[in-house]
């Protein structure tokens, strides 16, 4: 059985503990490896040598990280194939998908090459008699990533990048389901002439997530996955004194008006809801039908659904692979089941679907509920399955309340061809990102991605400027350079400006 191993000062490393955790094939069913779990004293190594690191890569030019960063961005373009197929064998995401995620994680890469821009400090002349004020902003010193499944190297991308390119250095601890893509990543970060220890892999569970937030060395902790871990990683993180950005679950809805093209708002509704088997923080799991769009919608989804071509992630006809586990697999299936005994109605039903030559594989056919009630299970747990729930509204205010009352704040949409109707739900939704006509408002790289209420715990969103302020700390200097002989004009009032 194959074993992935961490990166570790520039190179694999096996580590101390002999604890393993599978990694799964999710078209087929079966194993296909085994990844080492870290111990306390492996995040302790890993740590060390970003400290070790750290002392001379905070110390390098802009210019030369500039060269690196430039370097690992066309290293990542020409691997692009070889870390999507490694991220379709492990997650199950169909290929082409995968690649649309090392596309967006890369524009991260090209952003952060940036960094000479991005790092301008800010300067005032003669602010008092002989007196000039300047800012710049300085690295922190080791950072930290712990990172979901769903995206092995988009999100991960969203924080190393940006954070190496400001002169920190780095620890990432991906999740255990889909380790693959990280160690690829870390051999091209070395390959584009990173020096050995500024960006490490740890594999691990709870013991290396709790090594991570509890270690004295690291600074910061950027976190991506459900709301109860975001909540956790938060408290104990910034308890023990670190900078903490903590990005949690979603329960994403988008609205359809009357006034919507339904061709062009189911189109995008299957793709948002489907796409990667659902299991995206910016999945759309909710569409809010308002008054008359609601049947016309429902038929029209469902149609789209059931033709949805569902396989493996390899094969090039697949739209749609399986969820990430056998387990992932039962709680959807099981909360399907919830909702219609709640009184839903199953207008398309995937717990039944079989791949031929897959029967083992973890799969789940798209899925639609209709008239879903905010009582229901299946509209107050976030489902990360291919699961759209429709919920009937009389009209747009009643749904942007609908939207505001729901605990999560990550992303909303909506599909109308009215302008007032969606300049007044961009300005009335509580929520960090807004799509008009866009299900999947992910913002590009040089903005920053971010969510409201329990679907972000820290006050800075990730990447883009909020990442850059993140990673680094601001130095304000107050400069004088007076005469050799003179008087000096002290006194014991308090300083002000003349």
């Amino acid at each position: 059985m194959r074993t992935i191993t961490h990166w570790i000062g520039g190179k694999q490393a096996t580590g101390t503990s002999t604890r393993t955790s599978p990694v799964w094939n999710p078209a087929t069913g079966a194993q296909q490896a085994e990844v080492a779990l870290a111990s306390a004293a492996d995040v302790d190594t890993a740590v060390q040598a970003a400290a070790t690191a750290f002392e001379t890569w905070s110390q390098s030019s802009l210019s030369a990280r500039t060269k690196v960063l430039f370097a690992f961005r066309e290293l990542v373009n020409a691997r692009t194939q070889d870390i999507a197929e490694a991220i379709s064998d492990e997650h199950g995401k169909v290929v082409s998908d995968a690649r649309g995620e090392v596309q967006r994680g890369m524009e991260v890469i090209e952003y952060a090459c940036g960094i000479p821009t991005l790092l301008k400090g800010e300067y005032s002349d003669q602010v008092s008699r002989g007196v000039d004020l300047f800012s710049f902003r300085q690295p922190l010193g080791v950072c930290a990533g712990i990172t979901p499944f769903n995206f092995p190297a988009m999100v991960p991308m969203w924080m190393h990048p940006v954070a190496i390119a400001c002169g920190n250095t780095f620890v990432l601890k991906p999740s255990e389901r889909d380790p693959s893509a990280s160690t690829l990543v870390a051999e091209l970060w070395s390959e584009a002439g990173l020096p050995d220890g500024v960006f490490n892999v740890v594999h691990g569970d709870k013991e290396s997530v709790d090594a991570l937030l509890d270690h004295s060395g690291v600074a910061a902790v950027s976190f991506v996955g459900s709301t109860p871990i975001a909540r956790y990683i938060h408290e104990r993180g910034t308890a023990n004194g670190k900078r903490v950005q903590a990005l949690g679950g979603a329960k994403n809805h988008a609205i359809i008006l009357p006034d919507a093209s339904i061709d062009y708002a189911s189109d995008h509704l299957v793709s948002a809801a489907f796409g990667s088997a659902g299991e995206r923080c910016m999945a759309i799991s909710t569409a809010v039908a308002v008054g008359s769009a609601a049947d016309e919608l429902v038929e029209a989804v469902s149609a789209k659904a059931r033709a949805t071509r569902v396989g493996p992630g390899r094969d090039a006809d697949s739209e749609m692979g399986p969820v990430i586990t056998a387990a992932a697999r039962d709680r959807i299936v099981g909360l399907i089941g919830t909702g219609a005994a709640q009184g839903a109605t199953l207008a398309v039903d995937g717990r039944e679907l079989t791949v031929p030559g897959h029967e083992d594989g973890f799969f789940v056919g798209p899925t639609v509920l209709d008239r879903v009630t905010t009582e229901m299970d299946v509209y107050r747990e976030e489902i990360f399955g291919p699961v759209l729930a429709v919920v009937r509204a009389d009209s747009v205010d009643e749904a942007i309340a609908l939207v505001n009352a729901n605990p999560y704040g990550n992303g909303t949409a909506i599909f109308t061809s009215s302008g007032e109707a969606a300049r007044r739900f961009q300005r009335g939704v509580n929520v960090g990102m807004i799509g008009i006509n866009v299900p999947v408002p992910v913002p590009m790289a040089y903005y920053s991605f971010g969510g409201w209420k329990d679907s972000l715990f820290g006050s800075s969103h990730i990447h883009g400027p909020e990442g850059v302020a993140f990673y680094t700390r601001a130095k304000v200097v107050t400069s004088r350079w007076p005469q050799a002989q003179g008087p000096s004009g002290a006194g014991y009032h308090f300083p002000t400006a003349t």
